[in-house]
């Protein structure tokens, strides 16, 4: 019977009985790759005969795997039969896999071949050459080669070679370290336009940013002269958040479309696609792309929109009810990668801000909506419970330029986080303020409700 130890065990003492053992599992495509997936780290010097012979076989799992253990041979008299398979194989993921065995090899002698596999129509390809090939940067007809690849059409290619050769390697130094923030900014709730209040909030001081925009003229507190306005509005806010955003932290905004009433029976309704027309102009600023959480409400807690359906059952009238919301997540750009974001705190915090069991495994979050008497559109604790913990460290600034009730203030605070929040509103401000009242378990940390004036001449210089 097969197992990880009889292929071991005949790896190390008898590794000439594997062609046996292949032609006895021949019909069995699910006992070879067990074989060839846990033979592990081999020698040079290792039979490659009966992998060989396992190119040629019609599954193309086998054929993958059988050229992903060739590679592990790193044995340069096999670049002839890997080139072969790249030329040759039918299946674009074996192809792939050739080229990055090649590229393993760390030979002189690939170079050609990688050099040659630069003009492949499958960028894939393309970005396993570069990988091979960047082993010997700095050879005169290698760095050649690699940057004109800087204008080639598919954007992962220029990405990869922009970052090796004209990124700058110039560290940016800031005022603050990458985990602090400015005292004046911890803890406070400013009443007033947030496009004026991020004039005066310096670069580089914001961990994360959650918040949920004003929908487009569905709310008597969201009224914008057009579309185009609101979406104007937004671009300008999300700019200024990028900019007081640390390197390589994040941003989520909660949108879903929305419906703009019909003025009478003899006109429609207009829907607004919120999320899907933010995030171009989001990427246009410099955040990057994520994921796409959906957050899911009980039925029962939604406008009905299907109830004429329903009565009648006409096709082309069919509206469902809308139970979702995106929570879309964004990166501000960075070549840094997320592990020198998290390298930058102390063992000590990296351990108290470690997320506890029962976190959420899917990018579906079933979460019921928080009613409340004043704020007719307000977080729910939980939502916002999860996005602190998932995207910030225990005493990093957590924002929200549009603070409506505070919720995530308070939350953050619970959490051992600092909060900064905008609201333009003075009765949502006044109401965040009954909150303080109510919950004095952190008098250490009492929030500052302060007008623009007060905010400004809160700044240290």
């Amino acid at each position: 019977m097969l197992s990880k130890e009889y292929i071991k065990q005949i790896k190390q003492h008898t590794p000439h009985i594997f062609p046996l053992l292949i032609e006895e599992y021949q019909n069995n495509v699910g006992s070879i790759l067990f074989i060839l997936k846990n033979l592990g780290n081999l020698p040079k010097n290792f039979r490659t005969d009966w992998i060989e012979k396992l190119l040629q076989n019609d599954n193309e799992q086998v054929r993958f795997w059988a050229v992903k253990t060739l590679g592990k041979v790193e044995n340069s008299q096999l670049l002839d039969l890997l080139n072969y398979v790249v030329l040759s194989d039918s299946s674009t993921i074996v192809k792939r896999e050739a080229v990055s065995s090649i590229g393993r090899m760390r030979d002189p002698k690939i170079q050609t071949l990688l050099l040659q596999y630069l003009q492949s129509y499958d960028p894939k390809i393309i970005c396993q050459a570069i990988r091979g090939l960047l082993p010997f940067k700095g050879q005169p007809e290698i760095d050649n080669a690699l940057r004109k690849l800087v204008n080639h059409e598919n954007e992962m290619v220029r990405s990869v070679i922009y970052k090796e050769y004209f990124t700058q390697k110039v560290n940016k130094k800031t005022l603050l370290p990458h985990t602090e923030t400015y005292p004046f900014l911890k803890n406070v709730v400013v009443n007033s336009d947030v496009r004026d209040v991020l004039q005066l909030v310096p670069e580089d001081s914001v961990h994360l940013t959650f918040t949920s925009p004003p929908y487009y003229n569905a709310r008597d507190y969201s009224i914008y002269p057009s579309y185009e306005a609101y979406l104007v509005f937004l671009q300008e806010v999300f700019k200024e958040i990028h900019r007081i955003t640390k390197e390589g932290r994040f941003l989520i905004v909660n949108t879903s479309p929305v419906i703009v009433p019909r003025i009478s029976r003899a006109h429609s309704s207009k829907r607004y696609p919120i999320p899907f027309d933010l995030h171009h102009r989001l990427i246009q600023i410099g955040w990057e792309f994520i994921d796409d959480i959906v957050w899911m409400k009980p039925e029962y807690s939604v406008k009905n929109r299907i109830g004429g359906f329903q009565q009648h059952r006409k096709p082309l009238a069919y509206k469902p009810n809308s139970v979702t919301e995106y929570l879309m997540v964004y990166r501000k750009q960075t070549d840094r990668l997320l592990d020198w974001n998290m390298n930058q705190y102390d063992k000590q915090t990296i351990e108290e801000s470690k997320v506890a069991d029962g976190f959420e495994t899917t990018n579906v979050w079933q979460i019921h909506p928080k009613s409340d008497k004043v704020h007719s559109a307000i977080f729910p604790a939980d939502l916002c419970k999860r996005i602190v913990e998932y995207y910030s460290f225990k005493d990093d600034l957590v924002f929200d330029p549009f603070g409506g009730s505070g919720t995530l203030g308070r939350v953050a605070k619970k959490l051992g986080r600092h909060f900064f929040l905008t609201e333009k509103d003075e009765k949502y401000f006044e109401y965040m303020q009954t909150f303080q009242k109510k919950d004095r378990l952190f008098l250490e940390r009492d929030t500052k409700f302060l007008t623009l004036t007060e905010f400004a001449g809160s700044i240290i210089k």
